[in-house]
């Protein structure tokens, strides 16, 4: 028996221009802007060396370790073929990870204590992937894409914010 999922996006996999052109330039940059960031500040932390402001040891690397690959991945998962096996694996895989920054993200202080205005974005993802997981189920297919698309747009603007002054990724790309 098929699921709503395999029947929404059957009989094959969709071409690839299902997010408009405006937003897979959006995608892209995104990606690499917070791809560069990334390696610049890791590359300058573990060379030169540079403060860690984190008290919770486990949050960090579990946050890290879902939040930083879900940038890379989620943009493949975008700007690829729609709809087949591997899109929908990649999904999961994809989801799972944006769940797991966005809850993982509650257990880091940050500038304004325990809970600032980027946890916003956290809750929007806990909102929002559920939504749109549920939306291609029930084989709306346009609003499931408009939600992840929203989605990744939420974890590139976390991810920017990041990398502020004061913050820790920020004092590891700044000193």
């Amino acid at each position: 028996m098929t699921s709503p999922a395999t029947t929404a996006a059957a009989p094959g996999a969709l071409p690839l221009p299902v997010v408009g052109p405006a937003a897979r330039g959006l995608i892209l940059a995104g990606a690499l802007l917070v791809g560069l960031l990334v390696v610049t500040a890791g590359t300058r932390h573990f060379t030169i060396g540079s403060p860690t402001t984190s008290l919770s040891p486990i949050w960090l690397p579990l946050h890290l370790a879902t939040a930083i690959p879900s940038i890379p991945l989620g943009a493949w998962v975008l700007l690829r073929r729609k709809g087949d096996r591997l899109h929908r694996l990649l999904g999961r895989i994809w989801a799972v990870l944006m769940l797991g920054a966005a809850l993982t993200s509650f257990g880091l202080a940050g500038i304004f204590g325990h809970v600032g205005p980027i946890h916003i974005l956290s809750l929007a993802v806990l909102v929002g992937i559920p939504r749109a997981v549920l939306a291609v189920r029930a084989g709306r297919i346009r609003s499931h894409v408009r939600g992840m698309t929203i989605m990744y747009g939420s974890v590139v603007l976390a991810a920017l914010f990041a990398f502020l002054p004061g913050r820790m990724l920020g004092l590891w790309l700044f000193g």
